[in-house]
Parts: C-alpha cells; structure tokens; sequence
C-alpha cells in the first residue's frame, strides 16, 4: 500500500511537472497499448506486455499509468476530442451548405480513424458497449462526445429531407445509422497506408449515401 501510494505521488508530481522525457514515455505507452488493444483485445492485455514492448517492467509502468484502464482512458481522449472539435466546427460553419458539412463530417471522422489508428477503433471494436453502460464522469464525457457526432449527423440529415435535397420516404434515423454503419465497420478492415486511403474510403461512402439518398 506504501508502494503504491508512493508511486501514485510520483506519478502525479512527474505529470505535474511535464518533462520532456517523462511525456514522450507515457506517449510511447499509449501509442503501444492501443496497438495491443486492437490485435488483443482490451481484457487480453496485460501492463507486462506493454511496459516489456516499451522496455520497462511492470512496476515502472505505474510511474507513467495507475492501471491499464488509465491507458485506455488516454488512448481515446485525444482522438475523440480532437474529432467532435472538428465536426462542431464544421457544423457551426455557415459558409457551408448542409451537403457540404455532411461530406465534411463524414470525411473527418474516417480522418480520425486513420490520424489516431487504433486507438478509436479499439473503443468501437470491444469496448463501446462497457463504457456506454459505466457510471464515471469520464465514461459520460465520452458518451456524450460520441451523441454529439450523432446529433449532428441526424440533423444535417433532417436538414437535407426537409429541403428536398434528400428522399423523404427513408427515415432519418435509417439514414444516418447507414452512415454510422459505414464508417464504424471500417474498424474490421481499415489499416493507415493500406490499398485504399482514408481520403478515397470517405470518398466513397460519400457516393454511395448521396447517391442512395438522392431524391426520385
């Protein structure tokens, strides 16, 4: 318990003070741990195997992480963040016609998927349903960063159907979980600097739901 308790302060001191090293070694950890998440699943994993593949032993990972649920935490927060920033953005931008902002919602988010590959398809793939269902602050922020998305793709589709830019005989809801369908499947194939791009993937999708949803 002393051990423990000593680690957690240095720990906290360590972050408080933000060297160089010290963050670029807990960078290290996340961007290894969220690779060992998505080839084993976030319960396979252990902290052994993440500090071993960063040369560290398992004690010492407790002086950057208090556990392994603390790595998965920041292996999803700088890409959700980073991407519901983005989409409200794009969404608050009234430059844009509502067209425009759906193919540039969409379009981010496959962005995201590829710029913080894997840590965000590590959430959709195993661990969406867990944290959905938690209680803690954190798991609620990140819900309610996740029905933001959704939000705004609902109402950019609502917009598009009530100016008859889109058939109106598919609901809504349909619509965009076609659209949530797409690119969240993408978790089963999609791997940065394979045969087809994130650009040419939301290209694509793009196509295929304008073209399905265009008005007869």
């Amino acid at each position: 318990m002393v051990t423990t308790s000593n680690i957690s302060k240095r720990r906290k001191s360590a972050l408080e003070e933000g060297s160089t090293d010290y963050l670029a070694k807990r960078a290290e950890l996340v961007e290894i741990a969220g690779r060992q998440f998505k080839a084993h699943g976030f319960k396979a994993t252990t902290l052994a195997e993440i500090g071993h593949k960063a040369g560290l032993d398992r004690a010492t990972v407790y002086y950057y992480f208090g556990s392994k649920e603390e790595l998965f935490r920041e292996c999803l927060r700088v890409g959700v963040e980073a991407n519901i920033a983005a989409c409200e953005a794009i969404f608050a931008d009234e430059t844009l016609e509502s067209a425009q902002k759906l193919r540039a919602v969409i379009t981010q988010l496959m962005s995201a998927y590829d710029q913080y590959y894997p840590h965000m398809y590590v959430y959709i793939q195993e661990e969406m349903s867990r944290v959905t269902g938690e209680k803690s602050a954190w798991a609620q922020r990140i819900v309610a960063k996740t029905r933001t998305f959704e939000r705004i793709v609902l109402s950019l589709i609502s917009e598009l159907i009530a100016k008859g830019e889109m058939r109106s005989d598919i609901a809504v809801s349909v619509a965009a979980n076609a659209v949530f369908g797409m690119l969240n499947w993408t978790h089963r194939w999609y791997q940065p600097g394979g045969t087809h791009s994130a650009q040419e993937i939301s290209d694509s999708f793009c196509e295929i739901f304008f073209s399905g949803m265009q008005k007869r």
